[in-house]
Order: structure tokens, then C-alpha cells, then sequence
């Protein structure tokens, strides 16, 4: 690999050399003469012929072919990079790093990126939470419980209990790790201790602080395969390279193998309502993972996320509940259970790793927002929370069941399989034949329905025929017009592929 990517370097140099060697007289008489090397290069790149990536040739050789010295070339590549559009790496050389972008800058923005910005390129769940507030849509693609049953009134009787209260509390600073009423609520309410609690704004935001907290670049971790595509992206901009482990097979003997290979420097796991399957990993998997995380000392990242939505029996006791050892860091979210505008969450875990996230968190967030932190520990205090929460499983009942009657009723099952879940937020489905589900998606979203093409949930080539859909978004008076629109896009997408190609004579 090492080689096979310093063959390329040399080509691509080899290639601009080439380019620029054509031009070598353009420079002639030029002064200052690095103004006139400068020059061909920012024009080669404007034009395309170098385009971002492409490694520039080294000082000397430049130097050579221009009959200049290497000086001249240093200043040159050096006012490049001032300019955005080159960048050096020690003992690596120097690479064409973006285009003039029309900004109005006197440089290229996307050229001042750091290594760490450039890997977060990725814009899918920006994506799917603008198409999830477009009021347009009938159904929408992010993960979102059914919020116009939210307790406004509940909420608004502990709104005026907290704004009568302590007001240095409610609107002084507070603690990083989140005002004391709260940690001591979700402690007694969801396990752990108050001071291994940190509050967070929301769940993804603990996700990055683990990123920031335990990933050096070009770590593995272990992921669920498939699996929590914010998991995904955070963990890729943090530099980790990504294993798969297939959570809907469980096999602990390929979880051994992947650790052994590969040495993680953590496990990240959604075990409970899984996203985007609603699997629940059986107990004698969450016992497993837990020996075999024990034996070869690897963190555990259990996404609990979806715990508290079980739409017929609890599920198992989480990972960390069986956890003796402190190996695992728990991830929660009211944004799932209340409403992801309240952007409220939290982490349990050993109080070193809690305190060291803790600092890393003040950098950007000193200290969560303390209204909402308030009125949800009332919430929680009350009982109001656990009203909420049986009334709430009960309408996605309701919600889930309409959405796969309206599949049946449209005998769906001939051009998709899916497993009814048995809690959590979504339907997984699998399509037949040799249908893309981008395809579908690209349809559906078009007329007013939004779902997730399943490739974004697995890190290597794998998901084009699978997708997902957020049963709890839909109102059980939606549930006919939605199942219509994805099966007859479905119907028109394998009729596509059904059609024979044209075929066109050659004579």
C-alpha cells in the first residue's frame, strides 16, 4: 500500500512537471522571477489541469526544469499555500489543496481547512435534518418520536414552577457537568451516580466529546454493522478507521476475530431498539461482548438512545447495568422520548473518563443550557415524565401498526421484507429484485415522503437495497397515503429494472 501510494505521488508529480515544463519560457524575464513561477502555477490550477490533491513537483526539480533557483520555487510554493491553494507536508511534499472559490477573499478558503475539517465533509445528516423541518413532507427521514403528543402542559406547569424558583440557579453560569437537580434526576431514574453523570446537549454531542477524548487518527473502532450513521461521521472526522460488525447475525466469534485483527481502541454499540434495524441484542450477546471487552480491554460505547421506547416488553438490562469493570460509557437523550428541539442528553460512566470529557466539553460548551436542564428534572420529579413516556409508546403503537397494515393492504411484501419492531422509531426494509433504493427515495422524497437510503449506515459497500423509515413521524391518518407513495415508487422502480435494454445496431 505504502508503495502503491508513492507511485502515485510520483506520477502525479511526474504529471505536473509535465504541465509546467511546457511553459518554462513564460517566466523568461519575468522579476521578481518567483512572481513569474507563481504565476504558472496559480493559472495551471485555476484552470483545472492541477486540480486539488494533485502532489506539486519537488523544490529542486521544479527548480531544474525552470532553470530557476530553489529559492525561487520555496517563495513560490510558499505564497501558494498563503493563498490557499497549496499545502506542505514534511516529508511528504507539497499538494494542490483547493481552486480560487470566488469568495472575494484574497485566498481559497477550503484551502486554510485543517486535516480535521476536511474529514467532516461529509453533509448527509445536514441533509436529512433540513429535509426533516421541511412542513412539506408527510413523512420525514430523521429520527423523531411524535411530538404533537408532547406534554405542553405538563411542561408548562414546570416551566412556572422553575422560573419561581432559585434564579442565580436558572440564570447565573452552571457546572460543565450539568445543574445537580438533573444529574441526581437521571441518576435515580436511569441508573448510575450523580457525580459519573455529565449533561450534554444531546446525544451527538457525547459521540464527538468520545471522538475528541479517545480517537487518534488512524485508531479502528468497532461499529454496528449496520449502524447510528452520526456515529459514523464523528468517529471518521476523529480519524478512526471503521470495522463493521454485523449486529443483526450477533456472532461473538466474529467480534473476537475483529478485536484480535485489529485491535480497537473501542466498541460502539446501539443494542437496544437498534438504529436503523430496531434490533435488540439478546442477553447472552450483551454478556459476551461484555467478557470479551473485559478480556482484551476495550472501551465500550453503548448508544442507549432508544431504550425507554419499547412498544410491548422492556428489553434486556443495558450493557451498563451488567457492567462490573467499568468498561462501559453510556449515551443518552431525551430527544427521543420528549422532542429533539430540547436538545438535551446525557453520559454515564467511570468519574476519570466523565471528568476528562467534562474538560474537553467547556471548550465549546461551558455549560448546558440551565431552563430546559430545570424543567425536564421536574419533569422527571413529578411523574410527569413517566406519564408522558406510557402515552407516548402507545400512540407509536398505534403509528407503527397503521404504517404495516397499509404495507399489507398493498401486498408490499412482494417488493420489500421488513421485520415489524418491537420499539424504537423505525422500519428497516430490505427491497427485492435488484432495486436501488436511492432510486425510491429520490421518487418518494419528491412526492412528500422522506426516508434514509441504507447505505449510509454501513461504513463499507453495502445498503443499496435497503432503506429506512420513521414509522413514529406518521400520523396514523397518513399511514395509507405514505404506504401508497412508496409502493407504487417502489412498483416503478422494478419495472425499470425489468426492462430489457435497448439494443442498438452497429454497422
Amino acid at each position: 500500500m505504502a508503495k502503491q501510494a508513492r507511485a502515485a505521488d510520483d506520477g502525479s508529480a511526474g504529471d505536473a512537471l509535465g504541465l509546467l515544463r511546457l511553459s518554462a519560457n513564460a517566466i523568461a524575464g519575468e522579476r521578481p522571477v518567483f512572481r513569474g513561477v507563481l504565476r504558472l502555477l496559480e493559472e495551471r490550477i485555476t484552470s483545472g489541469a492541477l486540480k486539488p490533491g494533485a502532489r506539486l513537483p519537488a523544490e529542486r526539480t521544479l527548480a531544474g526544469a525552470l532553470d530557476v533557483s530553489r529559492a525561487t520555487v520555496v517563495r513560490a510554493y510558499r505564497e501558494l499555500e498563503s493563498r490557499g491553494l497549496a499545502r506542505g507536508y514534511v516529508g511528504r511534499g507539497t499538494f494542490v489543496s483547493a481552486g480560487p472559490d470566488g469568495s472575494g477573499a484574497p485566498f481559497a478558503w477550503r484551502g486554510k481547512l485543517s486535516a480535521s475539517a476536511l474529514r467532516s465533509g461529509d453533509s448527509v445528516i445536514r441533509d436529512l435534518l433540513r429535509a426533516s423541518s421541511d412542513p412539506r413532507l408527510i413523512a420525514g427521514p430523521g429520527g423523531c418520536p411524535a411530538t404533537d403528543g408532547f406534554p405542553i402542559d405538563a411542561f408548562r406547569a414546570s416551566l412556572d414552577r422553575v422560573l419561581g424558583g432559585a434564579h442565580r440557579e436558572l440564570w447565573g453560569l452552571g457546572p460543565t457537568e450539568g445543574l445537580p437537580p438533573l444529574r441526581e434526576a437521571i441518576a435515580r431514574r436511569f441508573g448510575g451516580r450523580p457525580e459519573s453523570t455529565l449533561v450534554l446537549a444531546g446525544a451527538q454531542q457525547g459521540l464527538d466529546l468520545i471522538g475528541r477524548c479517545l480517537i487518534e487518527p488512524g485508531d479502528t473502532v468497532v461499529v454496528d454493522r449496520p449502524g447510528y450513521l452520526g456515529a459514523i461521521h464523528t468517529f471518521r472526522a476523529a480519524g478512526a478507521r471503521l470495522v463493521g460488525w454485523d449486529v443483526v447475525r450477533h456472532d461473538l466469534d466474529e467480534l473476537e476475530d475483529l478485536i484480535v485483527r485489529y485491535r480497537p481502541k473501542l466498541i460502539y454499540t446501539n443494542p437496544t431498539f437498534h438504529n436503523p434495524t430496531g434490533w435488540v441484542m439478546p442477553m447472552q450477546v450483551r454478556q459476551g461482548l461484555l467478557r470479551l471487552a473485559a478480556r482484551f480491554r476495550v472501551p465500550v460505547v453503548e448508544d442507549d438512545t432508544y431504550r425507554e421506547l419499547y412498544l410491548s416488553s422492556p428489553p434486556p438490562p443495558s450493557l451498563r447495568s451488567l457492567d462490573r469493570q467499568s468498561l462501559v460509557i453510556y449515551v443518552g437523550t431525551f430527544s427521543k422520548m420528549l422532542a429533539p428541539g430540547l436538545r438535551l442528553g446525557w453520559m454515564t460512566a467511570a468519574e476519570p473518563i466523565i471528568e476528562q470529557l467534562a474538560l474537553i466539553k467547556q471548550r465549546a460548551d461551558p455549560h448546558t443550557q440551565s431552563l430546559v436542564q430545570l424543567v425536564v428534572a421536574d419533569l422527571l420529579e413529578t411523574g410527569k415524565f413517566e406519564a408522558h413516556l406510557t402515552e407516548l409508546r402507545a400512540e407509536h403503537r398505534r403509528r407503527r401498526d397503521a404504517l404495516c397494515s397499509a404495507f399489507k393492504r398493498r401486498r408490499a411484501s412482494e417488493l420489500v421484507s421488513w421485520r415489524v419492531p418491537d420499539g424504537g422509531l423505525y422500519l428497516w426494509a430490505r427491497l427485492h429484485a435488484r432495486i436501488k433504493s436511492s432510486v425510491v427515495l429520490r421518487d418518494a422524497l419528491a412526492d412528500g415522503v422522506g426516508m434514509v437510503n441504507g447505505e449510509v449506515f454501513y461504513v463499507d459497500r453495502a445498503g443499496e437495497g435497503e432503506f429506512r423509515l420513521c414509522f413514529s413521524s406518521i400520523p396514523t391518518s397518513q399511514a395509507n397515503a405514505v404506504a401508497e407513495r412508496v409502493t407504487r415508487h417502489i412498483r416503478a422502480a422494478r419495472a425499470d429494472v425489468a426492462s430489457p435494454s435497448p439494443l442498438v445496431a452497429v454497422g
